[in-house]
């Protein structure tokens, strides 16, 4: 595998091990024949995770499901809004339409049983018609859920055939049902509670957790681990607050976030009124599964790790601004996040070189009045940088000086063929009719493997790619579509300046 080795916060293994006992006694609890599990955040691949508490195992949930694949199934639901929005999942720059295709086949890869997928607040136009249709024709089950009337409020109307009563009912086997989505406000809670209403309705007891991992209930509020879950979701301005029923419940400081403890009541309410049955949660942080605390081994590892977290955020919320992404409050949640945390933009290791040395080419020749630098802060902490040029963008450059390094190779000791660099060129150009002259990321890395069947140095080279793996860099410009998700595959943590190569407002 390879990459950087970060200094260990967290152990993976002894938070699957308490997380999964805890579950199991939730599904043991009471004689209800069915859990609904809500699961918040991201079921696989949760980078953020990972990257506010090292030593996380990006998919340590869904392994944590297959230890009990025999007794669950899963229900993904998507909000029809977010598919009319093309809403995107950063750490994959993909939408939530896609994110739901991968996670089927994520899912899928781990033998899990998909049951189906529920639009929820489902609308009537062309974007989620075409999405229901593409799923159905795969033979993917849909089921639409509609605003539910009375909501928010309510609680007759939400809990009657009118409400919950309109929706249809999912059709479900298993003792432990999984209630996922892409993102927050998918629906998720929804679509449980209405499950809830149905099976009792059919005389079967059924029951309502929480797969929780943000906030941490045990750490404090100003905890930077529990911030950086804020500068996440500035764009959902979820705000972390004391959890005052449970406070009130058991005189113990717990924090949970606004929307929890918004609707918790009415929460209660409803699982009251159609259990027929006083509720056994006193307060949202009951109703949540959340040992991640437990498993942090070394605070101030994750302390620094966080603080890390919320300047990334912060500049990729400034890029996002400038895409027309967010809104100008999105931004400014993100910015007074990272000096709530006493941290600045320079913190970030690799922004100031990569400045600086854009800087220094602009000052020394009009030529470089456009140039674009990146840097990379290497796995022992030295910075290498990289800068665009007629044949190749800054990413690229940067990509092979690193490895360059890595492999030991003299800085001016040319790796990739001239010639297989000029083809590549005239292809793209020619051939290809690519308005960008420059060769990205990915067409320079293919130009070097190319060059590794005839050249020893560029095969080292190509070898040490793994070794980026978990390394930070720094843009001093908009990165394109195709050298993002290069990096990313790459398993380089990127972060940009907000601005654009050209004024170009196509191929940007």
């Amino acid at each position: 595998m390879g990459g950087i080795m970060l200094k260990k916060g967290f152990d993976a293994e002894k938070y699957i091990e308490e997380q999964s006992k805890f579950i199991l006694e939730r599904i043991n609890r009471g004689n209800a024949e069915r859990l609904y599990l809500e699961f918040g955040g991201k079921l696989v691949h949760d980078k953020h995770a990972m990257r506010v508490l090292p030593g996380f195992d990006e998919n340590a949930k869904i392994e944590l499901l297959q230890k009990l694949k025999d007794k669950a199934e899963i229900i993904i639901c998507i909000y029809a809004g977010d598919i009319t929005t093309n809403k995107t999942r950063h750490d994959f720059g993909i939408t939530y339409d896609l994110e739901v295709l991968r996670l089927i086949d994520t899912f899928r890869h781990y033998d899990l049983k998909i049951n189906s997928v529920v639009v929820t607040r489902y609308e009537d136009v062309p974007s989620v018609n075409m999405f229901i249709n593409k799923l159905e024709r795969r033979g993917i089950k849909t089921y639409k859920h509609r605003f539910t009337k009375g909501y928010p409020t309510d609680v007759d109307t939400i809990v009657s055939d009118e409400g919950y009563g309109a929706n249809p009912y999912i059709e479900v086997s298993k003792p432990l049902v999984v209630v996922t989505g892409p993102g927050g406000g998918s629906g998720k809670l929804a679509t449980s509670l209405s499950q809830l209403y149905h099976d009792f309705k059919r005389g079967t007891k059924a029951r309502y957790a929480k797969f929780e991992t943000f906030p941490i209930w045990n750490l404090s509020l100003k905890h930077p681990v529990n911030i950086a879950y804020e500068a996440a979701t500035a764009d959902l301005k979820d705000v972390n607050m004391i959890d005052s029923f449970h406070l009130e419940a058991y005189g113990e400081m717990a924090v949970n976030y606004n929307r929890d403890l918004e609707v918790f009541p009415v929460v209660k309410r409803i699982i009251e009124k159609i259990t027929g049955e006083e509720s056994e949660y006193k307060s949202p942080t009951d109703m949540g599964v959340n040992r991640v605390g437990f498993a942090i081994v070394d605070d101030d590892v994750c302390r620094e790790s966080a603080c890390q977290e919320i300047i990334r955020r912060y500049l990729i919320a400034e890029c996002d601004y400038k895409k027309g992404k967010i809104s100008e409050s999105s931004l400014e949640r993100a910015k007074l996040l990272m000096k709530e945390v006493g941290k600045d933009v320079s913190d970030r290791k690799v922004v100031q070189p990569a400045r600086d040395y854009a800087d220094k080419k602009r000052d020394c020749d009009k030529r470089y009045e456009n140039v674009v630098v990146m840097a990379i802060e290497m796995p022992d902490g030295t910075i290498i940088t990289g800068r665009s040029s007629r044949r190749m963008v800054a990413a690229a450059a940067a990509v092979l000086n690193a490895i360059k390094k890595l492999s030991g190779i003299a800085d001016d000791m040319l790796i990739i063929t001239p010639q297989v660099l000029e083809s590549t060129q005239k292809l793209k150009i020619n051939y290809l009719e690519s308005d960008r002259t420059s060769l990205n990321c990915e067409e320079v890395l293919m130009a070097l493997t190319i060059s590794g069947t005839q050249n020893p140095s560029a095969y080292v080279a190509i070898s040490k790619l793994p070794l980026l793996k978990g390394c930070k860099a720094h843009c001093t410009a908009i990165l394109s579509d195709r050298d993002e998700q290069t990096l990313r595959a790459l398993g380089i943590n990127v972060t940009s300046d907000p601005e654009y190569v050209t004024t170009n407002l196509y191929n940007n």
